[in-house]
């Protein structure tokens, strides 16, 4: 069974910042893919941004710039540095882990950006 536990949403002023976490824990491989997605009010969730096991990264074009995502395999955590944070960007943030055919998701954390 993997679990996964987020921490660090909170509720900041746009243009500030905001670094979230993930400590993955169970049955997972340093070679599992992890990322983060989010979901606004009445959205669907959407993707943010990933990183495999390599260093390999990819960001939806609206955070390009402004978030960078981190991975340390030894501690199986992943990490996402949010900078110059806007309104838009409010949601619940999900990280997520991808192992052998299967997604596991965290219980989320909220992010509130007030313009």
């Amino acid at each position: 069974q993997v679990r996964l536990v987020e921490s660090g949403g909170d509720l900041v002023q746009a243009g500030g910042s905001l670094r979230l976490s993930c400590a993955a824990s169970g049955s997972i491989s340093s070679s599992d893919a992890m990322g983060w997605y989010r979901q606004a009010p009445g959205k669907q969730r959407e993707f943010v941004a990933l990183i495999t096991s390599g260093g390999i990264t990819n960001y939806v074009d609206s955070v390009k710039g402004r978030f960078t995502i981190s991975r340390d395999n030894a501690k199986s955590t992943v990490d996402l540095q949010m900078n110059s944070l806007k309104p838009e960007d409010t949601g619940v943030y999900y990280c997520y882990l991808a192992s052998a055919g299967r997604t596991y998701w965290g219980q989320g954390t909220q992010v509130t950006v007030s313009s």
